[in-house]
């Protein structure tokens, strides 16, 4: 019984002291993330609301976070951004916040991740604690606290008085470091989005908006009602697109086959990532191959577009390169760290398929940080031509080459050594082609329009700007056999292409 209640009593110390350091920790904790547009800091509160606070020039907002466990909420402040025009910063806001599930995924992750670090900390304190009180009573001995519990019992007064300050310090000391502070009340008068701009559509996610009243709300009517209207028409466009999408008929893989979806030159355009999608569902497609120009200037702010592309296809197995206009270490990092296969240049099997391919080698001028010129462009695109064929046809079993553009595989598809080249960078459809190459061997090339629909380097907008397209592959036996491609119309159609089978008869 006694061992009971002394582990009782242990216990009881380790909460007292854990508990309190880990929310305390939790609350004065920041992340830095990139939002959007924007460099950003994450700072958690028990709040239960989402307020993004965009500085002096725009309003703060707030929305309520849903099924947010013990009413934990966020203040998000946004920063600095790559865009120089204060306009063009909100309409792209505005767009992204049409999509908005990778970036709350990425709140998510920065809040789970300062709460396990808070409940470490409060973890460790509180072992420390446990673990040093079960010390001091070892060390004190069961002789000496025979003397104190008897000094307690017939106190002295001058030991008692000493005796008191001695534990009225501790617990002071304890409570100012281990209770959390109260926090700073919110006197801003908050008001529904429309009550302060009348304008504004109504719309579910809208309507739970509210507005925190300032001069910065009255002061950026047009802003803001031009940011809604934008969002409004991109979840209008793409939704409409999406449901058209679930429609689709698409050819079905048979009990022996496996697909997969491609998407290339994407350049910012997160709203028809649901769109992809859901032709990926429909062609009951589990890996995606992603050929790259997933940004325009590869900038670290355009962590957005990775973040959409990963969340939306989560569960598939992604097979990527960067573009030209990823070119630098972000883009490539953001790949890896979200689980893609990044391709290297040498052989590797994913589900069974045997694959080759590479990053481009050139640098956009857009490019953060582009300093080169065309005439090293287009030695490292023959280089990494050469290098690609002889490192599949040494190794006799690749089947499907990846590259950004169709000039870093000219060599390859002549050579005969894989079945099927995939390209994108053109923004247009070539091909499917088939030709007998060097060995007897068929290959097969195809590049896909640009799944953004983009015209130039940046397609991120309310709706198409021109076509869009993916492309379905249909693999047995870890060998392509048929290609379909499947384009999407600016008026909001889609058109589904014949599918083109693949002979497989020479392998």
């Amino acid at each position: 019984m006694r061992t009971l209640i002394k582990a009782l009593v242990v216990a009881a110390l380790m909460l007292a002291s854990g508990v309190p350091t880990a929310l305390t920790t939790f609350v004065h904790s920041e992340r830095d993330v990139v939002i959007g547009a924007h460099d950003a800091t994450v700072k958690p509160d028990f709040g239960g609301w989402a307020v993004l606070d965009f500085g002096a020039v725009l309003p703060r907002l707030r929305l309520p976070m849903q099924d947010s466990p013990a009413g934990i909420g966020v203040t998000i402040r946004l920063g600095d951004s790559d865009v120089s025009s204060l306009n063009e910063i909100v309409a792209r806001d505005a767009v992204i916040a049409s999509q908005p599930q990778g970036e709350i995924e990425t709140v998510r992750a920065a809040v789970r991740s300062m709460a396990l670090d808070a409940a470490a900390r409060g973890a460790g304190v509180g072992l420390l604690v446990g673990a040093g009180s079960i010390v001091m009573w070892r060390a004190v001995g069961r002789r000496r606290r025979r003397e104190l519990w008897s000094t307690w019992r017939r106190p002295d007064v001058r030991r008692s008085w000493i005796g008191g300050g001695v534990v009225l310090a501790t617990v002071v000391a304890l409570v100012l470091v281990a209770v959390p502070d109260r926090p700073r009340e919110d006197t801003a008068t908050w008001s529904s989005l429309r009550t302060v701009f009348p304008g504004v559509p109504r719309d579910d996610l809208l309507d739970t908006v509210e507005v925190a009243d300032s001069a910065s709300a009255a002061g950026s009517r047009a802003l803001v009602e031009g940011a809604v209207k934008t969002y409004h028409e991109s979840q209008e466009f793409y939704g409409k697109l999406a449901q058209t999408a679930t429609a689709t008929q698409v050819r079905q893989p048979g009990v022996d086959e496996v697909t997969a979806l491609v998407v290339t030159d994407r350049h910012d355009n997160i709203g028809m990532d649901p769109v992809a999608r859901a032709i990926g569902r429909q062609a009951q497609a589990s890996l995606l191959f992603d050929l790259g120009d997933d940004t325009s200037t590869g900038a670290s702010w355009e962590a957005f577009s990775l973040n959409s592309l990963a969340r939306e296809f989560r569960g598939y197995s992604v097979v990527s390169v960067a573009g030209n206009h990823d070119t630098g270490g972000f883009i490539k990092g953001q790949m890896r760290d979200k689980g893609f296969t990044l391709l290297t240049g040498e052989p590797v099997d994913v589900e069974g398929i045997r694959f080759i391919g590479d990053s481009d080698p050139r640098s956009s001028g857009l490019t953060a940080g582009y300093s080169g010129d065309e005439n090293d462009n287009i030695t490292a695109i023959g280089q990494q031509d050469e290098a690609l064929t002889r490192a599949a046809c040494e190794d006799g079993r690749v089947s499907v080459a990846l590259v950004h553009s169709a000039a870093s595989a000219k060599k390859l598809a002549a050579s005969g050594c894989v079945d099927l080249v995939l390209s994108g960078h053109l923004h247009r459809q070539v091909g499917p082609t088939t030709t007998a190459g060097a060995n007897a061997r068929s290959t097969t090339t195809l590049a896909t329009g640009s799944t953004g629909g983009a015209v130039y380097a940046f397609a991120l907008g309310s709706k198409l700007r021109r076509e869009a397209q993916v492309t379905i592959v249909t693999f047995r036996d870890g060998v392509p056999v048929g290609l379909q491609p499947v384009s999407f119309k600016p008026g909001g159609i889609i058109e589904v292409a014949d599918y083109f089978p693949i002979d497989a008869s020479e392998r």
